[in-house]
């Protein structure tokens, strides 16, 4: 797993280095190097996730297929010679753009495990395909452009365009599937559907890096369609953030297995006391008991100031009235604030918080105070 964020934190930086290529002289020489390494990063992310992620889903294909397909059509926009091969260039970017914001939506639904109607999907493909035969009219009608020219401007292969009336269509596509998508994380935030304050922090980021871009770019010049790069980080924050999930589900589950064999050895050490080192001499118990340290100490991380005040109190020996004289709160927000932090550190009592606060103590693992 590290080693795979380390790559995706590889490509991250190699994309914030593209902006020192465009300081050479030939214009159209150092825009197509930047989109031809976009274009070579989308596939490496492609080709990653197919080959070195066990659990496939279907949007991530998508998302990061349709990134890559919108980022050849700007590389071949970049180096396109007439008004044919600017417009061919211009449907690849589409057909690759109008599917992404779809991917996004379905990822976050997933990922946060929120319901949503079977027939969702279906609708939306049929939905984006109808808009990306509008937006690849231009050539054959003019609904989506109604004038269209060809020019190299400062070095750059460059299409002015007369929009037409499809094209306010097309943007109320989009507004609406941002404001969707923000609906969305907001959603997720306020109902806590992700385990941390971080896990919100990269999907907001994912999301909202897009969108930003693209206002920014309808409301000053930019030679350069920044969208290309935000594309595969809004692509490697959402992987990131799904691989995060996946992981801590992992060892959520191994430390229930490690509480089902507690109560199995505890039953039959009662008839059988030999029975107990011989279950807790296994490796899988070993390996449940790790993980359930890992979690408890990753779950300190995410502790708010004041959950920590009140963890910090019961390892102290503080009763629930000395904490709530301390703190000056009603016992209902310090049972709020305990299920807050019983779920950040898989515990499900008081009780079981201090025993593996000291078994991490009395092994050395716990962290310096």
């Amino acid at each position: 797993m590290k080693k795979f964020y380390f790559c995706l934190l590889s490509i991250l930086a190699t994309m914030l280095l593209l902006s020192g290529c465009a300081t050479t002289n030939d214009k159209t020489a150092s825009v197509s190097i930047i989109y031809g390494t976009c274009a070579v990063l989308s596939l490496v992310l492609l080709v990653i996730y197919c080959y070195a992620i066990r659990q496939k889903e279907t949007w991530f294909l998508l998302l990061f297929c349709a990134i890559f397909v919108a980022n050849i059509g700007y590389l071949s926009l970049s180096i396109a010679k007439n008004l044919e091969e600017a417009l061919l260039a211009n449907r690849i970017v589409y057909l690759g753009s109008v599917f992404l914001p779809m991917s996004v939506m379905m990822i976050i639904l997933k990922i946060t495990k929120m319901h949503y109607k079977r027939w969702l999907p279906g609708v939306l493909t049929a939905l984006v395909s109808i808009v990306f035969l509008i937006t690849a009219s231009p050539g054959y009608s003019d609904i989506y452009y109604k004038e269209v020219s060809f020019e190299i401007v400062n070095g750059i292969p460059t299409l002015h365009k007369v929009y037409g009336l499809f094209h306010d269509l097309y943007l109320i596509y989009i507004l609406t599937f941002y404001a969707v998508l923000i609906t969305l994380v907001v959603y997720t935030i306020v109902k806590k559907k992700t385990s941390s304050a971080s896990h919100a922090i990269i999907l907001s980021v994912a999301v909202g890096i897009n969108i930003a871009v693209w206002i920014l770019e309808r409301s000053v010049y930019v030679e350069f369609e920044l969208l290309a790069v935000t594309y595969l980080i809004t692509g490697i924050f959402l992987l990131a953030l799904h691989l995060m999930i996946l992981e801590n589900e992992r060892l959520r589950a191994l430390a229930e297995a490690s509480a089902n064999v507690a109560v199995v050895a505890e039953d039959i050490s009662e008839d059988v006391p030999s029975a107990v080192s011989v279950i807790n001499n296994t490796k899988t118990s070993v390996d449940v008991n790790s993980a359930q340290y890992e979690l408890f100490l990753n779950g300190l991380t995410e502790l708010t100031p004041t959950e920590h005040t009140i963890y910090n109190y019961y390892i102290e020996g503080k009763n629930t009235s000395e904490i709530m004289i301390a703190l000056n709160i009603k016992e209902n927000t310090l049972k709020f604030h305990n299920k807050n932090i019983y779920g950040k550190l898989s515990v499900s009592s008081r009780k079981q918080l201090l025993e593996i606060y000291k078994e991490l103590k009395q092994t050395g693992n716990y962290p310096m105070e």
